[in-house]
């Protein structure tokens, strides 16, 4: 073998090496951004401790990273419950929720992956957590009372879930429906409650017409009774006129020109014009 091909056997030889020695130091250490958390396995068993953002050494080729997410997560899941009263209560709710990274490991063990903590883990118990938060109340309270069905659903899973490494953030109620005989019923009751309110207001509008027919009659038979005691008094004809005056001028009527009068008469009734009087003056 000449120097030359010894050269290039050498060469070979070196980049194979060098190919190794890089590919051991890329396969030696493991990046964990910031957000999430790895569990290293180690010929397929876990690795207690999670591994936490930065930099961390491996055992190359013989071991496995799986990377959790440590952000917040958010998920729709259906939920369906009998109430109080026997009625069928739908609903579905949005989940915020976030994967405790001290327990990653033991997620790791026993749930796996993300999907399967959603689908094997908290879709059932949300299921469950509805369950005891419907079976409190009827269908009716259920709806008005949608604040402290939250409340007690947020509880029940936040206990449920907390074992199992996983934190519940918050959740919304997106939709609840119950069912179609039930739908009926509030619709008819509703219905039913109108036509009472509108009773009791027609009933009070009778009852406030009928105190101010009373109370204008009572002023008209005051009126009348001062009016009366007006005329016996002194100076009453006087004011008799005055008013047939008044009623002459709101009616619009013209001023009588044929009004016959006794001479002398004190008579009640309050013609202004004496007719009698001007005959004998003329």
């Amino acid at each position: 073998m000449n120097t030359k091909q010894i050269g290039n056997l050498s060469t070979t030889i070196f980049g194979i090496f060098l190919s190794l020695v890089v590919l051991l130091a890329i396969n030696s250490f493991v990046i964990i951004n910031p957000g999430q958390a790895g569990v290293i396995s180690i010929l397929g068993k876990a690795k207690d401790g999670a591994l936490l953002e930065g930099i961390h050494l491996k055992p190359p080729f013989i071991t496995v990273i799986d990377v959790y997410d440590l952000t917040v997560q958010k998920f729709e899941v259906p939920a369906e419950s009998s109430t109080k009263d026997l009625q069928n209560l739908t609903a579905r709710f949005a989940i915020n929720f976030r994967i405790d990274p001290i327990k990653v490991v033991e997620i790791r063990r026993k749930q796996g992956t993300l999907a399967n903590i959603v689908s094997k883990i908290i879709a059932p118990q949300t299921q469950e957590a509805f369950k005891i938060a419907a079976a409190k109340r009827t269908v009716e309270e259920a709806i008005t009372k949608r604040s402290e069905l939250k409340e007690d659903f947020d509880t029940a899973l936040g206990d449920r879930l907390d074992k199992y490494g996983i934190i519940i953030l918050d959740t919304s109620v997106v939709d609840l429906t119950f069912s179609p005989e039930f739908a009926r019923a509030v619709e008819e009751k509703q219905i039913a409650e109108q036509r009472a309110q509108r009773a009791v207001y027609i009933a009070r509008e009778a009852e406030q017409e009928a105190q101010a027919e009373i109370n204008r009659a009572k002023g008209k038979a005051e009126a009348q009774r001062l009016l009366a005691e007006t005329l016996k008094a002194q100076g009453g004809q006087l004011v008799l006129q005055k008013e047939a005056i008044e009623a002459w001028k709101t009616g619009g009527a013209k001023m009588p020109n044929v009004l016959v009068m006794g001479e002398g008469s004190q008579g009640s009734i309050p013609f202004i014009f004496n007719l009698g009087k001007m005959e004998n003056q003329s």
